[in-house]
């Protein structure tokens, strides 16, 4: 490789990894995006990247920022998604809504992770999981430039098919000496608020996501109840408690997370405080809670949304290998 088309190396430090050929790739997916929600009349807003309140999930870390407001200084948290802004704007105006923009996460860099990644959301008024699905379906249609057929797969299905034991009935043993067999070794969850969900995820991470949407583009539904974060919960046909949630998976990448949205302000905060509970047992820092978003869910309409990681997509859409092929700057050159 030349130097010249070697954007490391040391005599061209400054320049971007992906290619002007990749760019144009993602500007004309963008630009596909937005024409495929203006055909629907869904309307793009835009919401602040900085906000007072942060994520309190145990498993995502905000990036906080220090700020002078009103002459004092404050500590603000860079959003690792648009929701909870994007939930007031639905409240207040009761139409479908979507925003692709800038997310940050904390402490996570890798061929598929980035401090600083772009996101597409958007919501839909008194739309189903089912409904949303086949919207997805739709606008991967568009941007594959032919039919797309998305395989619908259960948690408990895919977890039986790929570990070989039930996910929501194993005993906690069980599922460590599965971990075990499986070479998954060194790992100890016994002081976890709840050890059976870190020993799933574990497996699930491991055993089973490699294996999803090889074939066709696979959405995981019903999710353990643990999982549900802002989700409702359903009972399933074999009358287990569930998430009603599903993860979209291509190439065996998780691409996108959509939730039948939990509309109650008082459970939500139960859930936050559970959040910020776990944060202290794991020594995280606690973070502020969004007031406004509790307020807002008396008025949030019946409605699923979704959330898209832009840069992952334009991967398995163009076939590259990891995020530094699909956006300028990774966060160790930015």
């Amino acid at each position: 490789m030349s130097q010249s088309s070697n954007p490391l190396s040391s005599s061209n430090i400054y320049a971007p990894t992906m290619t002007l050929s990749m760019a144009r790739k993602r500007a004309k997916m963008l630009d596909n995006i937005r024409q495929f929600f203006a055909a629907r009349q869904v309307l793009e807003v835009q919401t602040p990247l900085l906000s007072q309140a942060g994520n309190t999930d145990t498993f995502l870390q905000s990036v906080s920022a220090n700020v002078i407001y009103q002459d004092r200084l404050r500590s603000y948290y860079l959003h690792t998604s648009p929701e909870f802004a994007m939930k007031r704007i639905l409240a207040s105006w009761r139409v479908p809504i979507y925003q692709i923009c800038p997310v940050f996460r904390d402490n996570e860099i890798g061929t598929r992770h980035n401090i600083e990644f772009t996101m597409l959301e958007w919501y839909q008024p008194h739309y189903s999981l089912t409904d949303l699905a086949a919207e997805l379906g739709t606008l991967l249609t568009a941007l594959y430039g032919t039919t797309v057929v998305l395989n619908h797969y259960r948690y408990v299905d895919a977890f039986m098919d790929f570990v070989g034991i039930h996910p929501l009935t194993a005993s906690i043993d069980a599922l460590q000496a599965v971990a075990e067999d499986k070479g998954l070794t060194g790992f100890d969850f016994t002081l976890a608020e709840d050890s059976r969900q870190s020993w799933l995820d574990l497996l699930f991470s491991h055993a089973v996501e490699p294996n999803l949407g090889h074939e066709l583009p696979t959405l995981i539904i019903d999710y353990p109840p643990a999982t549900a974060a802002l989700a409702k919960t359903a009972l399933d046909k074999d009358g287990h408690l569930v998430a009603k949630r599903f993860e979209l998976y291509i190439n065996g990448i998780e691409i996108a997370n959509a939730y039948d949205e939990l509309a109650d302000g008082q459970a939500l905060r139960q859930r936050f405080e559970q959040d910020n509970a776990l944060r202290r047992q794991h020594n995280l820092p606690v973070m502020p809670i969004d007031e406004h978003l509790l307020a807002a869910c008396d008025d949030l309409p019946p409605c699923s949304g979704i959330a898209v990681g832009i840069d992952r997509l334009l991967m398995v859409l163009t076939g590259a290998k990891n995020l530094q092929a699909v956006i300028p700057f990774p966060s160790g050159l930015a």
